[in-house]
């Protein structure tokens, strides 16, 4: 319960700062192709995260209102939508910035990390590829970086639940497997969805990301 009132609380804050937005790309909606196709690319942005946005908005206004009347139960019963939402939202703002047209390399010390606990890159994109690839429904398979422990950990989640707020590991880099990721290209080759994003993973972001949760 305290979780919940704490992530609640944080919620609150934030809608009192304003409205989430929909974060602009930083590249073009065909900047992906032949990996994800511009089709994919736009309705998956512009719809489906603009819907988690709209949806987390409206969501936090109705905590604010129940907060205003000391509704604890209209409270309580709102941590669904916002976790649903606000991790559809939190998990895309991510999934934008990890992916890149260019070719990019990991950092030497992300590099160094993967292959002390790995052995080697493409032994851990082998293990993170079949993670993600076996996610029952709907869901994302991330690689986290776990504070206590100072390691890295590769882990699949369900549906839009986020990772660091889900298991506290501050998420490196994630690949969406919805279907509505890759479906209207890869139809039901999930597998080869998966392969193919390595090829535009943003090593450059996701380094950055690890130097940062350092």
């Amino acid at each position: 319960m305290f979780a919940l009132s704490r992530n609640v609380s944080n919620v609150a804050k934030n809608a009192v700062r304003g409205k989430h937005t929909l974060p602009k790309l930083p590249y073009d909606y065909a900047a992906l192709e032949p990996i994800v196709c511009r089709e994919i690319m736009e309705l998956h942005h512009t719809k489906h995260h603009q819907t988690y946005v709209n949806n987390l908005n409206a969501a936090e206004e109705q905590l604010a209102e129940a907060q205003s009347k000391n509704d604890v139960t209209k409270i309580i019963s709102l941590a669904p939508a916002l976790r649903f939402n606000g991790g559809g939202h939190i998990n895309h703002s991510i999934f934008w910035q990890n992916l890149t047209s260019e070719r990019t390399e990991p950092s030497a010390d992300l590099k160094k990390a993967i292959e002390s606990q790995w052995k080697s890159l493409d032994a851990f994109k082998k293990e993170m590829t079949a993670l993600t690839v076996a996610v029952q429904g709907s869901g994302w398979g991330w690689l986290g970086y776990n504070k206590k422990t100072q390691k890295l950990q590769i882990v699949a989640m369900p549906n839009q639940d986020p990772l660091e707020a889900s298991t506290g590991l501050v998420p490196l880099f994630g690949i969406d497997v919805w279907e509505h990721a890759y479906y209207l290209q890869y139809k039901n080759l999930r597998p080869s969805y998966v392969e193919a994003v390595w090829d535009i993973a943003n090593w450059n972001d996701i380094s950055k990301r690890f130097a940062d949760a350092k």
